[in-house]
């Protein structure tokens, strides 16, 4: 699904580490959080920086019998269920602003200000140290809740 922007988008993204539990059996609990997480967002927006984070990170769990190939189709599979969030100009703009005011990494601020351009409603993620950023609700992965039904 390709997403427009500035229209109405999703209610829930997430963030890179998510997605890394997703398929990191180190931590079978934060493992399990993670997958049932994902598996639940029906209205979820898939951040282009976050999926290209994502595909880069996963290296990092090959020594653990998880490859490239398998990455790459996971990304895919999202992109089937989940809206694209695509990076704009006005992105790059929001992002300046919110790490001067929130003390944010580049990056970090790069998927807060691609959910706040998109209309995402909450971000699920590690720890931005932060539960809202501009009205964008962060929710933390130990203290994640189900998403409400639709």
């Amino acid at each position: 699904m390709l997403l427009v922007l500035h229209g109405i988008c999703c209610m829930n993204a997430v963030d890179t580490n998510i997605l890394i539990y997703v398929n990191d059996p180190r931590n079978p609990a934060k493992q399990a959080i993670a997958a049932s997480l994902v598996s639940s967002l029906t209205d979820g927006g898939l951040v282009w920086q976050v999926a290209c984070d994502y595909l880069a990170a996963s290296r990092k769990l090959e020594s653990l019998g998880y490859d490239r190939v398998q990455a790459y189709q996971y990304v895919r599979d999202l992109q089937q269920v989940w809206y694209t969030v695509l990076l704009t100009w006005a992105v790059i703009d929001r992002s300046e602003d919110l790490m001067s005011c929130f003390s944010l990494s580049h990056w970090d601020s790069m998927v807060v200000a691609a959910c706040l351009e998109a209309n995402v409603e909450t971000l699920y993620t590690k720890d931005f140290g932060y539960s809202d950023i501009d009205g964008l609700k962060l929710s933390i992965l130990s203290e994640v809740p189900k998403p409400a039904a639709a």
